[in-house]
């Protein structure tokens, strides 16, 4: 049986990501008792105020620490058990002024941020991760490439000894998922608005490729119907962001409950003996992980 307890880490780009990403599944394991960990890479230090009821002289002169309140917010409302943050500043979009900042997440020296995110898990021990696919080509995001660009080597780095001795014991995940939105979501939500007669806001999405054609990829599909009530309450959380008359809201969770009641991920990586293999959908990201961890070597 497994000996460790289980755990889920997150990592994420900005504040408010981990409301929009996933958030429904870790309040679903949250409530099993499974510990989640969220990192956050940047402090959203560049993030637009898109909310006019909170865009005030005094909110946009502190958005530093408003962001970062409503990060640990969010959080809670989801039931991360710990929230972590890797203490690097929002980069800004993809040619912005902000992108030569010299502390901002992109232009952190590699393996600095490697190491900084093996630490924590280091210190966490979790078995499952969560973090962000190449993204490049639908949302070119620095830092969200960065965050890509960092997972994958710590997930590795994790358990091997001689990687970043300073950074504590060795410990190694078994999964490494990335969270995504499928077409085949985009799509339903789509047609929902349009069915209730509304301008559908992913006319964007479907239109930069988020159709369908790479849906092949997903491997994992999370019911989360009893839980889209903590999304939207993380989302809300996230006052600057996040306009409660905006497209995140528009749609009631009885209605997204009908159409699409599921998170979908990635399984990138696994060192679990009964991993998915071509074809096969999981329904949990701790599948093969509840009654033993041996690792495939």
């Amino acid at each position: 049986m497994n000996s460790e307890p289980l755990c889920l880490l997150s990592v994420h780009a900005h504040p408010d990501d981990e409301a929009s990403k996933g958030a429904a599944t870790v309040a679903k394991y949250a409530a099993e008792g499974i510990r989640g960990v969220l990192v956050c890479c940047t402090g959203g230090e560049e993030g637009d105020i898109l909310n006019p009821a909170v865009d005030t002289p005094e909110v946009r002169a502190d958005l530093t620490n408003v962001r970062v309140k409503e990060l640990e917010n969010s959080a809670d409302a989801i039931g991360y058990a710990s929230l972590q943050m890797l203490g690097y500043r929002d980069s800004g979009m993809k040619d912005s002024d902000a992108n030569s900042h010299a502390e901002n997440f992109a232009n952190a020296p590699f393996d600095e941020a490697v190491e900084k995110l093996v630490r924590i898990i280091r210190a966490e021990r979790p078995q499952v991760l969560i973090t962000y696919g190449d993204e490049s080509a639908y949302y070119p995001h620095p830092d969200h490439v960065k965050v890509h660009q960092i997972s994958m080597p710590a997930f590795e780095a994790a358990g091997d000894a001689e990687a970043f001795p300073d950074a504590g014991s060795p410990w190694q995940p078994k999964k490494i998922y990335y969270t995504g939105w499928s077409g085949r979501r985009i799509k339903a939500l789509h047609e929902a608005f349009l069915a209730r007669g509304e301008e559908s806001p992913y006319v964007g999405w479907l239109e930069r490729g988020i159709d369908g054609r790479d849906d092949h990829r997903f491997t994992t599909f999370i019911d989360v119907s009893d839980f889209l009530h903590k999304r939207r309450e993380a989302l809300l959380a996230h006052r600057t962001q996040v306009d409660p008359d905006g497209f995140w809201m528009r749609l009631p969770d009885d209605v997204i409950r009908a159409v699409f009641p599921f998170e979908e991920f990635i399984l990138a990586h696994s060192l679990v003996d009964n991993h998915v293999g071509d074809g096969d959908v999981e329904d949990d990201l701790f599948a093969g992980l509840r009654t033993e961890t041996r690792a495939t070597v």
